[in-house]
């Protein structure tokens, strides 16, 4: 989406938008995440807002890289947000929501002019965007050689994915810098995907096929825009994500005497798109009330039913009624690590030692839940993370607890904005795939 550069005529002012922007990054580097903050951005600002804020996470590496070089001296945070969030957009130019330099950097000023937190320090920052315009050449060639000035990712980070995947690390760092497409799944229970296809055709949108259900758009829309969304003809969900449901269904004859249980399952998209895919006995299980909510609402929209509960998957006691399940899809908490693109504020959020955390949760899950599967069962463990601590070495590592487990051909690690799943789900739709991982683990038979 790119702004206009006459936001007092066509819109809120920039000044308005960059001051509550600077308010979101420093809420991300405090540790509180987009999703978190922008609820609190004022209504008709926040579209704008949340634009600009992801422009800027995604060259906050090298604008904190750049400040660094421009004070000698280290203000106050909301300055040092607001410093940080005018020079990426800067460096950004030409890569999303764009501003003519000298109008954001006389907006930027003139933001920190109008709020008491900023007010001191306008000159200040008035002088480093100004040597910044003149400078820009010399200073980025100095900054680019540090890897999260060039990567845009915290250090440990660029580090761990040039470890688990040497061949292609820089692929991967790359596309968490873009945005990721649009692509829905589209309710095979309500119509055919090729007839959904002609549909957005005759509203002006393009769409080439992803997968067995998902539809590629050419540029992003609202969901008001798209034909029948309110009536449950489609839902938004990743390419990567639309795998989970034919991974735990594939090559048997579903029927609602089998009972599958989504152990972590909100806001409910891999749930629904079971359901869309066969008449099941199904529990979704998740830790929060307040996202069983959502659940229900997508579930409602689609024109499904499932027994949903608040409950903690690795507290069977509390939920479980001891009869075993035929099936577990396991979408395990995770670093998030393989969504950048569409969540640019996770990078920065996350610490080096959230990935052991998150690895032992994942282990506790998988081994909680194994015992809760029929023999003959089957079990799909997925994350949305490029980490291997969290996907390939989760895996072998269970695989060297239970000797009852097999592990199924499977896409196993999915790198950002690949064109395809890798081999057997080639696609004509480049990108359409975030970063995951999967793995099916089948049970030996009694």
């Amino acid at each position: 989406m790119t702004l206009q550069e006459s936001p007092s005529r066509l819109g809120p002012p920039l000044s308005d938008l960059l001051h509550e922007t600077a308010g979101c990054v420093l809420a991300v580097a405090q540790g509180r995440s987009l999703t978190e903050r922008l609820p609190q951005v004022p209504a008709a600002l926040r579209p704008g807002v949340q634009a600009l804020s992801f422009q800027v996470l995604r060259h906050l590496g090298t604008a904190r890289a750049v400040g660094r070089l421009l004070a000698s001296r280290t203000p106050a945070p909301p300055v040092l947000s607001l410093l940080h969030t005018a020079l990426a957009l800067l460096i950004g130019e030409g890569q999303g929501a764009d501003y003519a330099p000298h109008t954001l950097v006389d907006q930027a000023i003139e933001a920190a002019k109008r709020h008491r937190e900023t007010r001191m320090q306008a000159g200040f920052l008035n002088a480093c965007l100004r040597r910044y315009l003149r400078e820009s050449a010399t200073l980025l060639e100095s900054v680019r050689r540090g890897p999260e000035a060039q990567w845009n990712h915290p250090r440990w980070w660029v580090e761990r994915v040039q470890r688990d995947h040497p061949d292609h690390w820089a692929s991967i760092l790359a596309a968490n810098n873009r945005p990721g497409p649009m692509v829905l799944r589209v309710n095979r229970r309500l119509l055919a995907r090729d007839e959904y296809q002609r549909r957005l055709v005759a509203v002006g949108v393009d769409s080439v096929r992803l997968g067995d259900d998902g539809l590629l758009l050419a540029s992003a829309q609202p969901v008001e825009r798209l034909p029948g969304f309110s009536e449950g003809l489609c839902s938004v969900q990743d390419g990567a994500a639309q795998l989970a449901a034919g991974l735990l269904l594939e090559g048997r004859d579903w029927s609602r005497v089998d009972r599958v249980l989504d152990a972590c399952a909100a806001p409910g998209g891999k749930t629904a798109h079971l359901l869309e895919r066969a008449d099941l006995d199904l529990l979704a299980l998740d830790v929060d009330p307040r996202r069983c909510e959502r659940i229900h609402q997508n579930l409602q929209r689609l024109g499904l039913s499932a027994q949903v509960r608040a409950a903690d998957a690795g507290e069977p006691p509390a939920w479980w009624d001891g009869r075993a399940f035929d099936a577990i899809l396991l979408d395990a908490p995770c670093t998030a690590s393989g969504i950048v693109r569409r969540h640019p504020d996770v990078r920065w959020l996350r610490r080096p030692s959230d990935v052991e955390q998150l690895a032992a949760i994942q282990r506790r899950l998988l081994d909680t839940l194994w015992p809760l599967l029929k023999p003959g069962g089957r079990l799909v463990y997925c994350t949305c993370s490029v980490f291997k601590a969290e996907g390939q070495d989760q895996v072998a590592a269970f695989l060297g607890r239970h000797t009852d487990a097999i592990a199924v051909p499977s896409p196993g690690h999915l790198r950002p904005g690949i064109a395809d799943a890798g081999g057997e789900f080639n696609d004509n739709a480049p990108g359409g795939y975030d970063g995951f991982f999967y793995a099916r683990l089948d049970k030996v038979p009694a």
